[in-house]
């Protein structure tokens, strides 16, 4: 019991960053904010056939989908319960991977969680039942995976496109964005519209929110945290221009992240 994790082999390699099972014994109920993150995600509860995703506001209002959806990526944080994390699997995709295996349109998983039978009809519904009637999480996991690969042959990529995710990604700086879309050889339109495409978001917004993930990154294993040497670090012009990112990807001060750290990156306890 516990968390197994494994990387696909490839083609699969390409789109998909990881492929996981997560079986544990139902614990304290409690909320959990979930951090904001450029991957789309599939996710299977195996306990129940629901999935929960609450507002991360005052209201904390639910909004309840299958226990079988795919989506994101995510620009600002939710909320989860416990009570929903205790058998369930899940598929976490590459930035740009979700398209790239799927041949979707990546805005569409980032306005809401999709049903995964809205997308693949009585297959989904198939796969749901023979997960739940496998015992082993390792035989669970070669289930899914090979339920992945009958998708598609090959994951297709846009190659510009591929090409200025990895840069992003590496070095997140806006002002690059132009100079991308130039070596594309697209139109700004162009680049524009196959980006949000790929992704589910623009260039902009996804360079903003992947130097936002360097620095959770980078603070989450620090016991001792200088905000203001990791906003210089981090590309930020000052604290301050930090402190507003934050808020505006996490609905929180760095200093109230620091303080909610769980065991878990992106799980922030309630």
């Amino acid at each position: 019991m516990g968390l197994l994790r494994i990387v696909p082999a490839p083609p699969l390699a390409s789109a998909i960053e990881a492929i996981w099972d997560w079986d544990m014994p139902a614990g304290e109920f409690r909320y959990e904010r979930i951090l904001p993150d450029p991957c789309t995600g599939l996710v299977i509860n195996l306990l129940e056939d629901e999935t929960r995703v609450y507002r991360d506001d005052q209201t904390r209002q639910c909004t309840r989908s299958s226990g079988s959806v795919i989506g994101g990526p995510y620009r600002q944080s939710w909320i989860i319960d416990t009570a929903e994390q205790v058998r369930v699997m899940g598929v976490n995709f590459r930035p740009g991977g979700a398209h790239a295996l799927l041949r979707l349109n990546a805005c569409e998983f980032a306005l809401r969680d999709i049903d995964l039978e809205d997308l693949f009809g009585a297959g989904a519904r198939l796969l749901r039942q023979r997960l739940l009637e496998t015992s082993a999480p390792a035989h669970r996991l070669a289930l899914l995976e090979q339920w992945l690969r009958r998708l598609t042959n090959e994951p297709t990529w846009d190659p510009a496109i591929m090409h200025a995710i990895g840069v992003l990604a590496r070095a997140p700086d806006v002002p690059s964005i132009g100079k991308l879309q130039r070596e594309s050889g697209y139109s700004a339109h162009r680049f524009a519209l196959l980006f949000r495409s790929h992704v589910g978001m623009t260039a902009k917004q996804y360079a903003r929110l992947m130097r936002f993930r360097g620095i959770v990154d980078a603070a989450y294993p620090m016991q001792r945290l200088d905000w203001a040497a990791l906003a210089v670090e981090g590309g930020y012009c000052d604290q301050a221009h930090l402190s507003h990112e934050f808020r505006r990807f996490a609905g929180i001060t760095p200093s109230e992240f620091a303080a909610q750290r769980g065991p878990y990156l992106n799980h922030l306890p309630l």
